[in-house]
């Protein structure tokens, strides 16, 4: 859902633990998923104010009921994205994607990930939503 006042986007639901999280990171079958575990982790670790629920099929933290991180595990690989991931910072180039406002960052098995960069685009992205929720008229 989003909001006609601010374009800024909306989920119903989020909690502080969601159980179905827990759930989708013991697939066990999914290697992949426990690849961005840590990345979730480091989501939820941002602020006392992190939310979460389940959307779409992956986990998804939020600030309040606005979304800014995610993660999901595919066959080949497993991504840490940000839904205003366009909007953030990234001088080590580890976004990808074209769309107007989302971006993400693919995992595969066998590379290690520079988590310097991630962990400050994950810092960066909790930053920004929090001052989008402060300054709704952001873009």
């Amino acid at each position: 859902m989003r909001d006609a006042m601010t374009d800024l986007l909306r989920f119903n639901g989020a909690v502080r633990r969601d159980p179905r999280i827990e759930a989708w990171f013991s697939d066990f079958a999914d290697p992949l998923r426990l690849t961005v575990r840590t990345w979730f982790e480091r989501m939820r670790g941002c602020g006392a104010d992190v939310r979460e629920l389940l959307h779409d099929g992956c986990p998804v933290a939020c600030v309040e009921d606005a979304p800014f991180g995610y993660v999901n595990a595919f066959k080949a690989h497993a991504n840490v994205g940000f839904f205003y991931g366009a909007m953030l910072a990234d001088p080590a180039g580890l976004l990808e994607g074209d769309g107007k406002r989302m971006r993400h960052v693919k995992l595969r098995p066998g590379q290690a990930p520079d988590v310097a960069a991630l962990g400050d685009l994950v810092a960066a992205a909790y930053k920004d939503i929090r001052q989008r929720l402060a300054q709704p008229n952001l873009p």
